[in-house]
C-alpha cells in the first residue's frame, strides 16, 4: 500500500517475547488457516506449549518465525521439511554471528 506521496506504507506488528498467543490468534496474525500452523508444528518449525492444538500457546517470537516460514513456502515454494531445514540453518548462522561478535571478530 502506498501513501499520498507514493512512498510505501508498511504494517508493523511489535510483539514482545513474553506475549502469549493461542493458536487462533497466531492464525489470525499470519492470515492462514490452523492447518498450516499445525503443519509447521508437526515439522518442528514452531514449538508451542500444550499437548493439543486447542490448548497450544505460542510465545511472541513464534509470530516472526511463523511468518518467515510461511513466506519461504509461498515465495520459494519450499515444502515444510525444507522450511524447517532453512530456518535451522538461519538460526545457526545467527548463532555463529553472535559468537563471532562476542569474540571481537566482527
Amino acid at each position: 500500500m502506498n501513501t499520498e506521496n507514493g512512498l510505501p506504507q508498511f504494517a508493523v506488528c511489535i510483539v514482545e517475547e513474553q506475549t502469549q498467543l493461542p493458536l487462533a490468534d497466531l492464525c489470525r496474525a499470519c492470515a492462514v488457516p490452523a492447518e498450516q500452523i499445525v503443519e509447521l508444528v508437526d515439522f518442528g518449525v514452531l514449538e508451542p506449549r500444550g499437548r493439543e492444538p486447542a490448548h497450544w500457546i505460542f510465545v511472541g517470537a513464534s509470530l516472526y518465525r511463523a511468518r518467515m516460514a510461511l513466506r519461504l513456502q509461498r515465495d520459494l515454494d519450499i515444502d515444510p521439511s525444507g522450511v524447517a531445514l532453512a530456518l535451522e540453518l538461519l538460526d545457526e548462522i545467527a548463532s555463529l554471528k553472535t559468537r563471532l561478535r562476542v569474540m571481537g571478530g566482527e
